[in-house]
């Protein structure tokens, strides 16, 4: 360790030695950007390819670059769009939903702009997806809705602004799937108030179902939650009602015959007789 006088004395050293590491720092070799003279093509091209090999960061790389250098013109617009998809891939939804949203601000009338509302939709899709199959594998309808529903949001609005777009056939079978599993949830939510005699939560959920998704399968478990719950509460009239509806629709339901043994007072214990689909 030095001493403080040896510290005193290397002090009117110290400009000598900041200068000779400054002049030791000349001596390393600058960075080379190979990109320095490309064109906008050049970028374009080597992006396509980067992305193409799956080598996502550096396809990132370059569009970015080539909208830097070149903010004007086909490639940059087409690097925009092109951005989206590699954000998507590179597991960035993010920053692929943000580029989707800065071209379509950018860009309204642009003939492939359905793409980026297309692109918004299945980004959330998946990232739904995911959520599903990390929290909840065998039952993705009892996750948090809230990625579900921007998904159908998403592709909503691309079939409303973009009815003959060519995403949107694949869209709509998406919303189909994603408003099944939405009255799925809403279900699994009733059937949680009506374990724990909540009757009026679990009517108010399946209520829910019938009025937002009135043609989904979920809406036969609806009845046949609402109509437990209504029995339990002792509104026999109520009760008749949904039984009746649950009668029309689903004939061969399991659930008519205990439910109409609840609903006559001829069935015996609280025990919830709804024990899912």
């Amino acid at each position: 360790m030095l001493s403080i006088n040896s510290l005193k004395r290397l002090k009117p050293l110290l400009p000598l030695l900041l200068t000779g590491i400054l002049a030791g720092c000349a001596w390393l070799p600058e960075q080379v950007d190979k990109t320095k003279d490309w064109s906008a093509s050049r970028f374009y091209s080597e992006a396509k390819s980067a992305m193409s090999e799956g080598n996502y960061q550096t396809a990132v790389n370059y569009y970015e670059k080539l909208q830097a250098r070149y903010p004007f013109g086909r490639y940059a617009q087409q690097a925009q769009l092109d951005l989206i998809y590699v954000y998507y891939k590179d597991d960035e939804p993010d920053a692929a939903i943000a580029a989707a949203d800065r071209f379509i601000r950018a860009n309204p009338r642009h003939p492939f702009v359905d793409y980026a509302y297309y692109m918004k939709g299945l980004i959330n899709f998946a990232r739904d997806n995911s959520l599903a199959a990390k929290l909840m594998p065998s039952d993705r309808a009892r996750t948090d809705p809230k990625l579900a529903q921007q998904a159908f949001n998403d592709f909503a609005e691309l079939v409303r602004k973009f009815p003959d777009s060519k995403y949107a056939k694949d869209a709509q079978q998406r919303m189909v799937f994603l408003r099944n599993n939405l009255a799925a949830y809403e279900v699994n939510v009733a059937q949680y108030y009506l374990r724990r005699k909540a009757y009026v939560g679990a009517v108010n959920r399946a209520k829910y179902v019938l009025e937002h998704y009135d043609r989904s399968p979920a809406v036969a478990d609806a009845l046949v939650i609402m109509t437990e719950a209504y029995a339990r509460m002792g509104l026999t009239d109520l009760a008749k009602d949904s039984l009746r509806v649950l009668q029309l629709n689903q004939p061969g339901s399991p659930y008519i015959a205990p439910l109409t043994a609840l609903v006559e007072g001829r069935a015996s214990g609280d025990g919830p007789l709804y024990q899912g689909s």
